[in-house]
């Protein structure tokens, strides 16, 4: 609305008489003027004025929108210089097949689920607790559980229930336990424990132990755990009665008949007799692959503080019965693999959540079968650890133990994730990281942070990860499982939840599924490069919200976005 216009007094000649013709040409130059003026301002008023809906539009019984207009967005600062990563092309030769491009939509929302630190852990034998190599001393076993990032160790194993001997006394061994060169029966005492946090200071890493339940004792178990909580203090997590106490009746560990309802019997036994000694130390249990065993250990009445564990091997049919769960290449690398074992593992955590607890898995590995297979050592198996340890984590899953052996490289178990240099069976104490470890050392090298929802489609044989660190920034993660001797590199298109500012990379490599021996981490045998000093993703876009990338085959991609 303009204000009104005062008129000003006509203009007289000198005589008092109007001038006529150019009074009337002055106002019509006055008028066009006035017109012009309003014009002009109308256009400033459009121009510079909020924008408003329109006023003649109908009203809407619909809500208003949370989302705010779209604002232009704000200027970047220059961008930095960069060096770009250098990454292993596909093998040169015979024609590769295509991959269906992979397209991620990396979400804002956070998942519900946490990638904790030290994520992966190795499981040993109880009877391990007696290694002198476990210790502050030994370089080697200092660098690989740093790699880790605060790893759990889990002592426990077919040892425990069949070897293991605790004893504070320096007591002989009683008679009816066996071993062999290889898996010797074993005393172990306080200065074990002493030994062994030495490691644990020294790495960040903690522990959780296994007690005896085959050789009913719990005046001994409590024994041990009295001593255990006064040596390790916060770094002992939990303990657990026996080792799959499921399978005693099938593998003559106990001759009684016994049952489910025994081992709770025996259970609350155990734990009444420890929490005496050690009321805030939780139990984990029961430790079991037999799923009928668990909602019973969430119901049994004990005084501890739960936390659900089970453990898991996906192949596990080493006669072949189930064609699926047989220990082989093809199998590993199959989508079925993945599905059956994300089934597995959300009927745990469910059976946790609905009790309020966390779950673990600490113990796990590819096979369950003795001896060697053709995933035995594999570049496939570092490529399934990463994936498996991540979609076990994003289902909920907070702790996962890969069963591992200190016995030497040569003539040891060969799907240990780690292994000793020197002669069989015991080595010389030089640890080194097999393949499987290397998967777990790239996880190492992530960080926590919370997962966020991804929207994956097409990449063939490929999963995705997505998380949010504290720092406000993303972690990307490819798992590409198509064969890195057959497929050709497949294109990514990732639309971000913001502008990058950085775009960082990190990738394990290998030749085929099957070789042995030749899995790296950039370029090198050896954990990731520090994230601080990652090159550049190959084509990253300075401040685009859509970044494209090419991923060879037999790869696991871990990219990260600042913004």
């Amino acid at each position: 609305m303009s204000l009104p216009v005062q008129p000003s007094p006509r203009k007289r000649r000198r005589d008092g008489t109007d001038n006529g013709p150019a009074r009337k040409k002055r106002i019509a130059l006055l008028a066009v003027a006035a017109t012009v003026a309003l014009i002009l301002v109308a256009v400033a008023a459009l121009l510079f004025l909020p924008t408003r809906q329109n006023p003649s539009a109908a009203p809407s019984s619909a809500p208003a929108v949370s989302t705010p207009a779209p604002t232009p967005d704000k200027p970047l600062p220059p961008a930095p210089a960069v060096t770009y990563y250098k990454q292993a092309g596909p093998p040169a030769g015979s024609p590769l097949q295509g991959v269906e491009p992979l397209k991620l939509a990396v979400s804002g929302d956070q998942v519900g689920t946490s990638l904790p630190t030290g994520l992966t852990g190795i499981s040993l034998e109880a009877t391990d607790l007696g290694d002198e190599d476990l210790s502050s001393s030994n370089p080697s076993m200092v660098k690989l559980l740093s790699e880790l990032d605060q790893p759990v160790l889990r002592f426990g194993g077919n040892a425990v229930d069949r070897r293991f001997f605790w004893t504070s006394s320096n007591e002989s061994i009683p008679a009816g336990y066996s071993g062999d060169a290889a898996h010797p029966v074993r005393a172990v005492g306080p200065a074990d424990l002493t030994r062994l946090n030495t490691l644990l200071q020294a790495t960040g890493a903690r522990v959780s132990l296994t007690v005896d339940l085959a050789h009913y004792d719990p005046a001994r178990a409590a024994d041990m755990m009295k001593h255990a909580t006064a040596i390790l203090g916060d770094r002992l997590l939990s303990f657990t009665v026996g080792n799959e106490p499921n399978g005693f009746v099938f593998n003559g560990v106990r001759k009684d008949g016994y049952s489910l309802e025994k081992y709770l019997t025996e259970l609350k036994a155990y734990a009444k007799a420890i929490y005496a000694v050690a009321p805030n130390l939780p139990i984990s249990g029961p430790g079991a692959y037999d799923q009928k065993w668990w909602q019973p250990f969430v119901d049994v009445d004990i005084p501890q503080k739960k936390i659900l564990s089970f453990h898991h091997y996906p192949q596990y049919s080493c006669d072949g019965s189930d064609p699926i769960a047989s220990p082989t290449l093809a199998n590993l690398m199959d989508r079925k693999i993945h599905d059956r074992a994300a089934d597995y593992h959300r009927a745990a955590v469910d059976v946790g959540k609905k009790a309020g607890l966390e779950t673990w898995l600490p113990e796990t590995g590819i096979a369950a079968c003795p001896g060697s297979n053709e995933t035995s050592k594999t570049h496939a198996s570092a490529l399934w650890t990463v994936d498996y340890a991540l979609n076990a984590a994003q289902l909920g899953i907070t702790q996962v133990g890969f069963h591992s052996s200190m016995l030497a490289c040569k003539g040891g178990p060969p799907m240990s994730a780690i292994c000793s240099a020197g002669s069989y069976p015991q080595g010389n104490g030089a640890m080194s990281g097999r393949a499987n470890f290397f998967g777990m050392s790239m996880l190492g090298g992530l960080g926590e942070g919370k997962f966020l929802k991804v929207n994956s489609t097409g990449g063939g044989l490929a999963y995705s990860y997505a998380v949010q660190h504290a720092d406000g920034s993303t972690s990307v993660v490819i798992v590409n499982e198509n064969n890195p001797e057959t497929a050709a590199q497949t294109d990514v298109t990732i639309d971000l939840p913001g502008r990058p500012l950085t775009g960082t990379m990190s990738q394990l490599t290998g030749p085929s599924y099957g070789a042995q021996d030749a899995t790296q981490i950039d370029g090198a045998a050896s954990e990731p490069v520090p994230l601080a000093d990652r090159p550049t993703v190959p084509g990253f876009v300075y401040g685009e919200r859509t970044q494209k990338i090419k991923l060879t085959a037999g790869t696991a991609t871990v990219l990260n976005f600042t913004y």
